[in-house]
Formats: structure tokens, sequence, C-alpha cells
């Protein structure tokens, strides 16, 4: 007799049969009864709808035949407790096929798991959600497991079986809203994605909020992936850790991948890049997004895939190689990371167990206006651990050494890019996001806890104060902020004709003014050589001789102003076109003298700065800068001092104007030579070659007097001096 009574009435076992059940392990599976004479049967039920035979197999070669008693499901009883078996099924015209039953396993997910999940601390919420191969109580599989609370019912569809997920129902793990199903047999590399009933009773289809690997676009299934990456870059971490990049130098050349080179992926970018930054001298590369995203026009700033780098360049442990081989060859990687914001795809985050879950339920907050995106909700605890954890995702399993956060102002503001009635103030009636600023200190603080050496950098483009100030003094807690504001004046004033700058002399000095208030990044970024900008060198005056040069001086203020560097990849050596996400950047321009002199100044521009501590060791400390001026007095010169911790002192002056200064006359803080260790006008630049023979002296006429030099200042160019407290040491070659 059956051990299901009225199975043909009963809704939950239609409902299983369907794999429509939110517990379909309470079910289906082995479940051990006491018989009428007190001994220990196990019944053993599954759905195997169409088939001719299902036979349980036990390890020991015994096999038990199961009896077709409804709705496709099938149920055979086994003396003793239960015990591990596989089900041999037989359909029509078909052999005999032997898999493993998904619910005969306990839950993968553990209590622990749970219980952090809800609090919002599962520091490695990857290990837990998403698909991962293992081998349970005998059977080789995958465990899926997915946070979605407002589902009736979730089932895993895949390639392995014909993307037909009624019999691979998940089941509810509770209050928690997460459901899991361990499935036998599915292998590395299987496709699927997760079907959701909706509350309002539809089903959906879902790629996995989780998962490490993704078709390549414009497929967007999930992919069940497995690394099998020995890095070999642990004295690299060594060294990161014991370093503390606010008083080392860092310049970061900054990447898009997919158009630096057309037609390279990860594995193949790996020599011809770590080539290109080694002879030009950047510290660290910045990649623009590589979590997966459908559109490849967004650069990457709409990710559907926050676990999952983007298939379009290999797999995820080719991205472990090419991050490895950058490590092994001295070159820090930081990867652009985009919390604030994802795209409505219906196949990703939007809406995803078919009502707001991941992005805010009120469009005032869950909208982003310009961008066509969702905004996260950072006030909901599980979508706040999914996001910090995905940050110390990149960390852990690629060793990057550094995160970009995306658009944070967008994050700050309530009101960001709102009128008047567009946006609801927070509990204390103000517009600044209260829950955002206490996910982004979680996540500053965390990742900084758990991975010493790193670097955690924000795009920030308003006064917001302390964004790089601790968090345990009310900062956001940022190891670096943008200064957007150095970026817009000084292109603004450096596009202007050279006759104009002594008009303007506070665009490229206002910088100076709250320069220390933060430890700031310099950047001339992607979003500067784009939509109508053109690129650095198309926007300065003047004739190609003169456009170059207004491009070495302009670089040579900004390595030697306080801040960090950033610059974007062709820029090195004078991409004249817009870029492109769509081409590569134009390498035959290095075929003339002038641009491969560009380049080759940009690398001896990145040498002698990592050389100089005055220029780098002491960034925020404002008792480290010193403005110069007189007696002469030219409102397109700038000049500064800057000096590091042991006394060394470096001098930068910039001549913005069209004609060189002779006999110009600057008072510096100290007596004796001052070494010319750089001079944007070199002939290997590109140069006219006019300079100081190396070295100008400083001299007081008398004891309380200033020391006063007197030099010679190219046209556009910028002159490092270096200064020597023995006058007698000789001067060694220029530059």
């Amino acid at each position: 007799m059956s051990y299901i009574e009225d199975v043909s009435l009963s809704r939950e076992w239609q409902k299983a049969a369907s794999g429509e059940h939110h517990d379909p392990h309470m079910l289906l599976g082995a479940h051990p009864h006491t018989d009428a004479v007190g001994r220990t049967v196990t019944v053993i039920r599954t759905r195997r709808p169409l088939a001719e035979s299902v036979t349980a197999v036990f390890a020991d070669g015994d096999r038990i035949s199961l009896e077709h008693v409804a709705h496709g499901i099938w149920e055979g009883r086994h003396a003793g407790p239960p015990v591990p078996y596989r089900l041999a099924t037989v359909y029509s015209g078909e052999n005999e096929h032997l898999a493993g039953d998904p619910y005969r396993h306990l839950p993968a997910v553990g209590e622990l798991d749970l219980h952090l999940i809800g609090e919002g601390r599962h520091e490695r919420l990857w290990q837990v959600l998403g698909a991962h191969p293992r081998v349970l109580d005998g059977d080789t599989g995958v465990d899926f497991a997915v946070w979605a609370p407002n589902a009736q019912a979730v089932r895993v569809c895949g390639d392995w079986n014909d993307w037909n997920g009624e019999g691979h129902a998940m089941r509810s793990m509770g209050a928690s809203g997460i459901w899991e199903l361990f499935i036998p047999d599915v292998a590395v590399g299987s496709r699927y994605k997760f079907e959701l009933l909706t509350p309002d009773g539809k089903w959906i289809l879902k790629a996995d909020p989780m998962a490490q690997a993704a078709e390549v676009p414009p497929a967007t299934a999930s992919v069940v992936t497995l690394s099998a990456y020995r890095w070999s870059d642990a004295a690299w971490l060594t060294r990161r850790a014991a370093t503390h990049t606010v008083a080392h130098p860092m310049s970061v050349y900054e990447v898009h991948l997919g158009s630096w080179r057309g037609g390279l992926g990860y594995r193949e970018a790996a020599d011809p890049l770590i080539e290109h930054v080694q002879e030009l001298g950047f510290t660290h590369v910045e990649f623009m997004p590589l979590a997966e995203h459908p559109f490849g026009g967004s650069w990457g700033y709409q990710v559907t895939g926050y676990y999952a780098p983007t298939s379009r360049y290999g797999s995820p442990d080719d991205l472990r190689y090419l991050i490895d081989r950058l490590h092994q060859a001295g070159i820090g990687v930081i990867l652009d990371w985009v919390p604030g914001h994802f795209p409505r795809d219906e196949f990703a985050l939007a809406r995803f167990d078919g009502a707001p879950l991941y992005e805010h339920a009120d469009p005032r907050r869950g909208e982003h206006q310009d961008w066509g995106t969702l905004i996260f909700d950072y006030g909901r605890t599980e979508v706040r651990n999914f996001l910090v954890a995905n940050a110390l995702y990149w960390f852990s399993e690629f060793h990057v050494d550094g995160l970009r956060v995306d658009a944070v102002a967008s994050m700050l503001y309530l009101d960001y890019s709102r009128g008047d009635g567009e946006w609801e103030p927070n509990i204390h009636g103000g517009r600044e996001n209260l829950e955002a600023i206490r996910f982004l200190q979680e996540v500053n603080a965390t990742a900084y806890r758990l991975h010493k050496g790193i670097v955690m950098i924000a795009e920030e483009s308003t006064a917001f104060p302390g964004v790089t100030a601790p968090t345990d003094r009310a900062g956001l807690g940022f190891g670096f902020k943008w200064n957007m504001g150095w970026m817009n004046d000084s292109l603004v004033y450096i596009k202007r004709d050279p006759v104009h700058r002594a008009h303007h002399e506070g665009e490229i000095t206002f910088s100076f003014v709250y320069g220390f208030g933060e430890n700031y990044m310099l950047p001339i970024s992607h979003d500067e050589v784009v939509h109508g900008k053109g690129s650095l060198i198309a926007r300065m005056p003047g004739d190609h001789h003169h456009k170059l040069a207004n491009v070495r001086a302009y670089l040579g203020y900004m390595w030697g102003h306080p801040g960090k560097k950033l610059l974007f990849m062709g820029q090195e050596f004078g991409q004249i076109g817009e870029w492109s996400v769509d081409r590569e950047l134009d390498w035959w321009l290095l075929d003339q003298p002038a641009h491969a002199q560009l380049q080759h100044f940009v690398g001896a521009l990145n040498e002698v700065y990592r050389r100089q501590a005055p220029l780098w060791e002491r960034d925020n400390d404002s008792s480290s800068f010193t403005r110069l001026g007189g007696p002469t007095w030219d409102p397109s010169v700038v000049a500064f001092e800057r000096r590091d911790a042991h006394g060394g002192r470096l001098v930068v002056v910039t001549n913005f104007a069209g004609v060189t200064r002779t006999g110009y006359r600057l008072a510096l803080s100290e007596e004796g030579a001052w070494q010319e260790v750089l001079n944007t006008d070199a002939a290997d630049y590109g140069g006219s070659d006019t300079g100081n023979l190396g070295m100008v002296e400083a001299h007081r006429e008398t004891d309380d007097a200033p020391a006063i030099a007197v030099m010679t200042l190219p046209a556009l160019s910028t002159i490092w001096f270096r200064h020597q407290p023995d006058p007698h040491v000789p001067t060694p070659s220029r530059y």
C-alpha cells in the first residue's frame, strides 16, 4: 500500500509534482518511518514523469523497484534507516539512466550561515549563495542557493534539464528568504538560471545574482565555475600588507581592456600590458569595470553580474592569471566597482523575485533618473551584505589591491539630480542618504580590516566632509578621493590660449587652498576624453608642436602637485581622437617621433617621480607644501615647494605662458645648488632643450634676505629642481 494517502486529491503533492512546492524535500527523497512492529523503514519518493520504470540502486548493489503512485511521483520502501542511493530510470525506447536524487540530501547552507545572512554580516557570502560544486554523501554535483524572500517557489533550470526546472524545485530555508537545492551530476561549465514564482503567480527567469561566471553577452545564463588557479604573488601581498599607500608613490594607468588593444583576452593582454606599464613606470593599473554587463557601450558601469568577471575576455581564472602576472611584475591592480546603481534588464537584479528586492521600493530613492537605472536599497540588511561581501570577494578571490568606487556623490545625496518634490528627506529632514553613508562606512572599514594594504578610492565630486577621514571619526573611511575640482579647473585653464592664462590664475591654483583636506588623487580619466570633450592633446591650444608642449607642461605640473596620479590610456602618447569603446587606441601614432617622444616623457616623468620622496611621502600634509613667488612675479608662472620627512626639498616651476622667461628670479627656501631633475622642454621629449644647464644657484644678499635663484623658464614647460645640500656634488646627467 502507498504511503501517500489520497494522493490524487492532495494539492501539496500536485505542487511537488509540478515543481511549485516551497519545501519539496518534505515530500520527496528518503523518509524514515516506523512500521507496525517497530522496525525502521525508509520510504523513497521521486518525481519521474513519463518514466516506464524507476529503481533505487544502493552502494552494495541492492536494487528496489519503485511504483508510480500519481502525478509522476514514484515510491518504494527500503528496510532500515536512510542510506545513499541513486535512481535508475527507464524512459520509452531508451536505456537505463542512472542519476543522483537531489531530494535525499540535507541542506548545504548551515544554521550559522543563515544567522550571519540574517544579521547582514556574512563576509564570505559568495561561498554560501550561488552555485558551488561539491561532493555530498557520495554524490558529486552542484549546490544552488539564492535569496528570494518574496517568491512562492523557486526552481533551477539549465542545460542538463533542457531548461525545464519542474524536477529541480528548491527548498525554502524559512524566514531567511534563502532557497537551496543540491543537484547531483551537474558539472562545472553547466549553464543555469533560476525560475521564480512571483507573489502574483507568474514564473520569471533570472540569472544568479551570485554567479561567479556568466555566458558571453548577449547570452545571459549563469555558468557553474570552479577555480583551479594557483597564485604566485605571495611576495607581492606580503609587501602590500606592510605598505601605507598614502606615504608611497602612486601613479595609475587607467585601462578599458577591450579597447586598449583589440582582440586581447585576459591572458593575451598580460605580456603586452606589463611591458607597456613597466616602460611607462606606472605603479598601478586601474581596470574599468570587469564585472559582467550586458551592453558593452555602458563601459561596464551597468552591472548585471557583480560576482562574475565579464566572460568577454575569458574565464575567471584567466583574470586571476592577468592580476597575478601584474603583481609578479611589481604592478598593483585597482578595479572599478559600481555599487551605486544597476540596470533594469529583466534577466538580472531588477524586481528579482517579482517585487522590489535589491532596489529601493520608493522610486524617489530607488530610481536613477539620469542613467535610467535602479538604486540599491542600502537600508536593507541583505542588500548591504550583498554589496559588502562583493567588495571582499574581489579582494579575496582576485587579489585586487584597490577598488575605485564609482559615482559616490549619487549615493550620498537623496536629491542627487532631482528637482523639488522628486525626493524625500531623511529622518532628520536633511538631504543626506544616511543608509548609503552607513553602507560606505561599513564596506570601507571591513575591507581595510580584512585586507591589509589595500586602498578604497572614492569618485566623489562634491564637498562632502570627511570622505577620507576614518570611520571612527565619523568619516566615510576611503583611502583616497578623486580631486574632481582640480581636474575640472585645470582642464578649463589649460584649454585657454596661453596669452589669456594670466587672467585666470585662480583656475590652476585654487586647489592649493583645499588640497590637504582629503587624501586626494588627481584624475585625468576616461570621462575627460569622451562625449565631445576631445582627447587631452586635442583640447590644447596652438599648433601640434605647441599642443605637445602643453601636454608635457600640464603633466609635469600634475605630477608635481600634491596628490596621487591617474591617467587614462592613450594620453601617454597623445591620442588625438576621442576614445571609443568600439575600437582600439591609435597605436600607429607611435610611428611619429613626436608622439613616441611624448610617451618617453611620461616614462621619465614616472621614473623621476618615484625617486623623489618630496613628491609623495607627505602628500596629505599641508606643512610639506609652500607656494613660491617673487621677487619676479608673473601670473602665468606657478611655483611651489614640496618637502619629504627627511629634509628633502623639491621645487616645481611651471611656465604656462607661450614665451620663454629668461632671468626669472624666484625666492627659494635654501641657499645653494638646486639640481634640475626634470625639464619638460628637454630635446629627448620633443622640446627645444631650453633650460638651466642642469642646475641653478640660490644666494642671499643679506642674512635675513630670501635665497634668490635666477633661472630660465622655457615656454609651456615645467621644471623640477631638487635641493643639493652639498653644492659641490657633481651634477648627474639631465633627466
